[in-house]
């Protein structure tokens, strides 16, 4: 499985329903398993971004059809980038010239 760290920001939208957060994310864990996605770890968080979320996927595609269902709900503008394992990071370094 893949991992992915997504940065979540609050939409006008989102933020006026802020009390209802932490039911919105029960929910994107739940339909996240429709794309045999799992949220590993979800974070509210200070600053730039209102959230730091950590998937696993099984490809790019699930995290990708996950993401614009999220967006398409309205309440948060996603930023999501793949991670790779320190084991992971050691196979692609010995892959390097």
């Amino acid at each position: 499985m893949a991992t992915y760290i997504t940065l979540a920001s609050f939409t006008d939208q989102g933020i006026r329903g802020v009390h209802d957060t932490t039911k919105r994310a029960e929910a994107v864990k739940e339909a996240a398993k429709k794309f045999g996605v799992t949220m590993k770890d979800i974070h509210w968080t200070l600053g730039a971004h209102d959230m730091v979320v950590t998937f696993e996927a099984p490809d790019d595609a699930s995290m990708t059809a996950l993401g614009l269902t999220i967006g398409k709900a309205g309440n948060v503008r996603t930023q999501t980038m793949r991670a790779f394992s320190s084991e992971e990071m050691a196979k692609i370094l010995a892959k390097v010239a």
